[in-house]
């Protein structure tokens, strides 16, 4: 499973066409709108979450370029959840950068997410989901 969060920028005459739809039913793609705004006969931005298979991936944002939307990748960070983690250490293997790394003699995973690259492969290494990848805090609109 792919993951990515993206801006979208409609232009004004795209604004009012079911376009996102089609990731989901055209591309089998699962969407997550994290923030939005359309309005008639004006420029409409979203910021979306778009999970699925890569291949699926790839086809439903040619699919939204071909339309006419702008695609571009959000600013993005690795979070993790200290409640979901249970210090297995399997993202510890995968991740390039040293960011998680297990500390010793406690063996929890510590996370220092300065050195964090966001490639995200310790979102999909992760068997209880505790890491996710969201957008940074900045302004969209």
């Amino acid at each position: 499973m792919y993951s990515k969060i993206l801006i979208l920028r409609f232009p004004k005459t795209r604004v009012s066409k079911p376009t996102v739809c089609h990731l989901a039913k055209d591309f089998g793609l699962i969407f997550t709108i994290l923030k939005a705004k359309v309005l008639p006969r004006k420029e409409g931005i979203m910021v979306l979450e778009i999970s699925g298979p890569k291949k699926n991936f790839k086809q439903g944002v040619a699919f939204l370029e071909e339309q006419g939307i702008l695609v571009q990748n959000a600013s993005q960070e690795v979070n993790r959840n200290a409640k979901k983690c249970i210090h297995c250490g399997a993202c510890t293997a995968v991740c390039p950068t040293g960011a998680l790394e297990i500390k010793y003699p406690e063996m929890s995973v510590d996370f220092n997410i300065k050195k964090c690259s966001v490639c995200e492969l310790c979102v999909t290494a992760c068997p209880t989901k505790a890491m996710k990848v969201q957008p940074t805090s900045e302004t969209f609109f």
